[in-house]
């Protein structure tokens, strides 16, 4: 079901829009509610909407993929590899969908495409207005802000200029995103999407595994289990990119393990560690910072509040350690903090499942 949207605060100076129902600080994001409803009713692929709130569904997932996969065409040392979140993923799609990091999009491209048109509206701006709006489909996720008016892409990123892979070192990881701009700390903070993700091109036999327990939920679960001590593989044993997990039907990735081990980012790891409100306020920055990666700030409109507001984490849900571990199981690396003290759930380990997204 397509949930409500009337939960905006009245804004000051606010402009109604011609459907009498919403109101916005500036006329241009009246558009936006438009898209809204038809991001949320549409899909090629299946009769769902592609952001069934609260399930955070797989279309969602791999929407949010695909806008990191287009900000991250962009370098600062040579500008002319890419423009960032400009939509050149959408646009040229038949081009940058073949990088070797660019795996699994081709779904996301093709139920977005066909709206750009519908509504007059850039790539760059459909794909990173999609992207916040997916986001908000899952619980304890926060409200991203949205800047609008990105410029039309004008050519394709290199594929020197995309995201890293997982089976990178942590050195290659940090100085990728520090040419887009990102600090060790925010690279930590963009990867809390994995606590929603699943994984699909590392091992073709455990096709939509977790990367943590509690797949559905934004949480910070990923931050704990990670630091697990690995003892098996989910699948058909090790591949690139892949190392053990704690947990059956779990997948580890690489990145995640050497960045939480990382003196460079282990710290910035741990803190994350069951404190819900960091993690969502450095994940909101973080995220504010890729959509725009490229543009000019200055020409576009503030239309935060076309943003769904996300549903917060259920009473239940809380930081924990897996049924069966205990706090000798964590490999903790932060060596200027202890680790924090969290419960253990009681009974057998289980985990849901959860669809393709990863950051790395």
């Amino acid at each position: 079901m397509i949930w409500s949207i009337l939960q905006f605060s009245v804004l000051k100076n606010s402009v109604v829009c011609s459907d009498g129902i919403h109101s916005v600080s500036n006329a241009a994001c009246c558009q936006l509610f438009l898209v809204l409803v038809d991001i949320q009713q549409s899909s090629q692929y299946s009769n769902k909407q592609l952001f069934d709130t609260p399930s955070c569904s797989q279309n969602a997932r791999e929407i949010l993929h695909l806008a990191f996969h287009d900000a991250m065409g962009f370098s600062r040392s040579s500008p002319g590899l890419g423009g960032g979140a400009d939509g050149s993923i959408l646009t040229f799609s038949s081009i940058e969908e073949t990088y070797p990091n660019n795996p699994q999009l081709q779904s996301a491209i093709e139920n977005l495409k066909p709206l750009s048109i519908r509504h007059n509206i850039t790539d760059g701006d459909l794909l990173h207005y999609a992207a916040a709006v997916a986001i908000s489909s899952c619980p304890g996720a926060p409200r991203l802000p949205f800047l609008f008016g990105r410029r039309p892409a004008t050519g394709p990123a290199s594929p020197s200029a995309g995201a890293p892979a997982a089976s990178d070192s942590v050195t290659t990881i940090l100085a990728r995103f520090a040419d887009v701009g990102f600090s060790p700390a925010s690279v930590v903070s963009l990867l809390a999407a994995h606590s929603i993700a699943g994984t699909h091109a590392i091992d073709p036999t455990a096709q939509g595994d977790p990367l943590d327990s509690t797949p559905n939920l934004f949480d910070s679960q990923i931050f704990i289990e990670v630091l697990l001590k690995g003892t098996l593989f989910p699948g058909n044993g090790s591949n690139i990119g892949e190392v053990l997990s704690p947990l059956s039907g779990e997948v580890r990735l690489q990145s995640d393990f050497s960045l939480s081990r990382d003196s460079r980012t282990a710290c910035t790891w741990q803190s994350m560690v069951g404190n819900q409100a960091l993690m969502v306020s450095k994940f909101q920055a973080a995220m504010a910072q890729l959509s725009v990666v490229g543009q000019d700030t200055s020409t576009l409109v503030d239309c935060s509040e076309a943003i769904p507001i996300p549903q917060p984490l259920p009473a239940a849900a809380g930081p924990h350690l897996p049924a069966g571990f205990t706090g000798q199981d964590i490999q903790q690396a932060c060596a200027t903090a202890p680790f924090p003290t969290l419960p253990a759930s009681p009974g057998q380990p289980t985990v849901s499942p959860a669809y393709v997204l990863h950051f790395l």
